[in-house]
């Protein structure tokens, strides 16, 4: 039984390596059918490889049309890194990265994978806080002048962002809390400590609203120039790199609410209501108003009912 097991397993790593192949040849020529297009919004050129949602498309399409010095990325909460917004660049392009990730299994599982050597990506295991963030990166030894910054730990993602006022990407990516709504600069409180699955059973409380991060990039520099298709991600670009192939739009014109349904029971099931519509069960939590820096109520911001 175990000789069979030993038999199998190097099989299944081939056929692994085999499928990703063939699934970055299909990115290849999405991107290249992409390329030269004139879309209305940024998500219509999203399309997934390794990416979560659409932003491997996304992200072909800012960097083919921006000039980016350096092609290197830090992205972090990206779990083992198989399903991440980099990956694809790494991978087809050969950009060069650090990831980061809380958990010790995951880096060790990344690190053991058939591509981890392959390709010029180094690794950290660390649970990320404001105070430990920036040293963290420095470790990449990237020139602080970044190709892509990609930040989803999602708690408090406000916060690392914010830190990390010396880093300059070309391309900053955040994860957005569409609960929160367009229109307030909201975030939860700062805890060193904060994990989305233990700070509320609903996985709804998390991160900052999308006001929240253009009003700490759009002060540093950076335009607004579109969010994904489901309304979780969205992207920033160093203003004096816009052009006429990449623009930059509101808040108010590319917000978009999030179309998948993530809220939980107490009991871990899945609610399967909208996220505005479960947002309710995290009502009476506390976030903060960046505007006042007053602490509030989820409850304040959100519609009336």
């Amino acid at each position: 039984m175990l000789s069979k097991i030993r038999d199998i397993v190097p099989r299944l790593l081939r056929l692994d390596r085999r499928l990703d192949e063939i699934k970055i040849n299909q990115g290849i020529i999405l991107s290249e059918l992409r390329n030269g297009q004139r879309l209305p919004r940024l998500f219509d050129y999203g399309f997934k490889v390794f990416s979560q949602w659409d932003e491997d498309g996304i992200l072909q399409h800012l960097t083919r049309n921006l000039e980016i010095r350096n092609h290197t990325f830090i992205e972090f909460g990206v779990e083992d890194f198989f399903e991440s917004n980099c990956r694809f660049l790494l991978m087809k392009d050969r950009w060069s990265g650090l990831v980061i990730d809380g958990s010790e299994t995951n880096i060790e599982r990344l690190r053991s994978s058939y591509f981890y050597w392959r390709f010029p990506l180094q690794s950290i295991a660390a649970f990320i806080t404001r105070e430990n963030v920036e040293s963290l990166l420095d470790k990449s030894g990237f020139d602080k002048e970044l190709g892509i910054l990609s930040v989803d730990v999602d708690g408090i993602d406000y916060y690392l962002l914010e830190a990390l006022a010396d880093w300059r990407a070309s391309i900053v990516v955040v994860e957005y809390n569409a609960i929160f709504g367009a229109a307030r600069r909201v975030t939860v409180p700062y805890d060193s400590n904060f994990q989305r699955n233990k700070a509320h059973a609903s996985n709804l409380y998390y991160g900052a609203s999308l006001a929240a991060f253009w009003g700490l990039l759009e002060k540093r520099g950076y335009a607004l120039i579109g969010v994904n298709s489901v309304g979780s991600n969205a992207f920033f670009v160093r203003r004096e790199l816009l052009n006429e192939r990449v623009k930059e739009v509101s808040v108010s014109q590319c917000f978009r609410e999030s179309s998948f349904r993530e809220g939980r029971h107490a009991n871990g099931e899945l609610i399967l209501m909208s996220a505005k519509v479960s947002a309710s069960v995290i009502s009476a939590l506390p976030i903060v108003d960046l505007d006042s820096n007053q602490t509030i109520r989820v409850s304040d911001i959100l519609p009336e009912t």
